[in-house]
């Protein structure tokens, strides 16, 4: 796939995601991926729980912790994903979270404007080439001395083509998971320090949990959008926990960068 299909694609997708709210799969895979259960407990009926957990999820989960002076920016591609934080942050109340319709790789916002960066399972559906564009943004918008708290999932070891070109785990979050080593120097290039990148052993294997409407389950009734066509046969039979993880990252842009 090229950048302009994986994009088209995974935008599709996380639209159906956007309205949908499978709540009792999401937060199986919400966990997977490092949601504690007082975050999950805090987040409103009708949010998203999909597979990308997105800004709907972030909205609310980070309006406890921001405070009543901090500011939080939201960024994503998808209109229907930025629909849904800003209803949910209407609700909220909240002035001080505010959401950028943007591709990661270029985000039009100002240089040196956040203390901290966070994302969870990201970018690793941005296509491989723009990867580094991605760390070279996170970098640029930190202040000196500011941090990047990342989680995503990485490939233990290098993957078979047979996932690297299938449509469902793309979308899925597996098939564009970049190699530990590859994200650690993705983290180096761009200037980072302080590296560390720590292994949840979270069971990925939630993903292939067969619930009758899941986002990525292999019932016959998925939407196009929504891991369909080829899920079936690229899930039978397949050890995620052997192939990818799910990792938390974490580094430091240096205070004389």
């Amino acid at each position: 796939m090229d950048s302009q299909e994986i994009y088209s694609r995974v935008s599709k997708h996380y639209s159906a995601a956007a309205r949908g709210s499978d709540i009792a799969h999401g937060a199986s895979v919400a966990k997977a991926f490092g949601y504690s259960e007082k975050e999950l407990a805090s987040i409103p009926k009708e949010s998203n729980l999909g597979l990308s957990c997105g800004n709907p999820l972030a909205a609310a989960t980070i309006k406890e912790a921001l405070g009543p002076k901090g500011r939080a920016i939201g960024v994503d591609m998808n209109k229907d994903m930025l629909a849904k934080a800003q209803r949910l942050k209407d609700e909220s109340g909240k002035t001080n979270i505010e959401f950028v319709e943007s591709f990661i790789s270029k985000i039009s916002l100002s240089s040196g404007i956040a203390d901290c960066i966070t994302s969870n399972c990201v970018i690793n559906l941005v296509p491989q080439d723009e990867k580094q564009q991605v760390f070279d943004e996170i970098f640029r918008l930190l202040k000196p001395g500011g941090r990047v708290a990342l989680s995503d999932i990485l490939a233990r070891k290098p993957l078979p083509e047979a996932i690297r070109q299938s449509t469902s785990l793309y979308v899925g979050c597996i098939a564009g998971a970049s190699q530990v080593s590859e994200y650690e120097g993705f983290l180096m290039n761009a200037g980072f320090t302080d590296i560390l990148i720590t292994d949840d052993d979270a069971d990925l294997n939630v993903y292939f949990e067969a619930d009758q409407g899941n986002c990525c389950s292999t019932e016959p009734n998925q939407t196009e959008a929504c891991c369909s066509d080829d899920a079936s046969s690229d899930l039978r039979g397949l050890e995620l926990n052997q192939w990818v993880g799910s990792f938390k990252i974490y580094a430091v842009k240096a205070l004389d960068a």
